[in-house]
């Protein structure tokens, strides 16, 4: 009897040993986790911030710059909703395009309206800026 229970203790101890190092492996990355090519036309804020930096994406704010100016996503381009169509060109065609706003209204009026001029790579970020935000993701001034 008092074998087994230490055999139990010795087994349960492996177990939370092995739980608490994590296996030794390395983290995945946004890049690893993520298939780019199955991205839906919306996506949720956890996926955005996931692949904030990702080489392969290009995150398009579509705020007034007075909006921007008060906080933005880190690194992120804009491109205000009224001068999109004379700025096409500067919108990536090799990268995934996430659009954002305020609250994800302007960004998906944007996003269909760049889809409709033929970009194929668009995803409008839902709950724009305020979602981000209240994730507790960076902002910057």
């Amino acid at each position: 009897m008092k074998s087994r229970l230490m055999l139990v203790l010795l087994v349960v101890g492996g177990v939370l040993v092995l739980a608490a190092c994590g296996g030794g492996g390395t983290e995945a990355t946004a890049e690893d986790t993520i298939d780019l090519n199955t991205l839906g036309s919306d996506i949720d804020v956890e996926t955005a911030h996931a692949l904030h930096g990702n080489p392969n994406v290009f995150m398009l704010d579509v705020r007034e710059p007075d909006e921007y100016a008060a906080g933005h996503i880190p690194g992120i381009t804009l491109i205000p909703m009224g001068e999109i169509i004379d700025r096409l060109n500067e919108i990536p065609t090799d990268q995934e395009v996430i659009v954002t706003c305020r609250t994800g209204n302007r960004s998906a009026q944007i996003a269909d309206l760049l889809r409709e001029q033929g970009f194929t790579n668009i995803h409008n970020m839902e709950g724009g800026i305020v979602a981000w935000e209240e994730a507790g993701y960076a902002v910057e001034n």
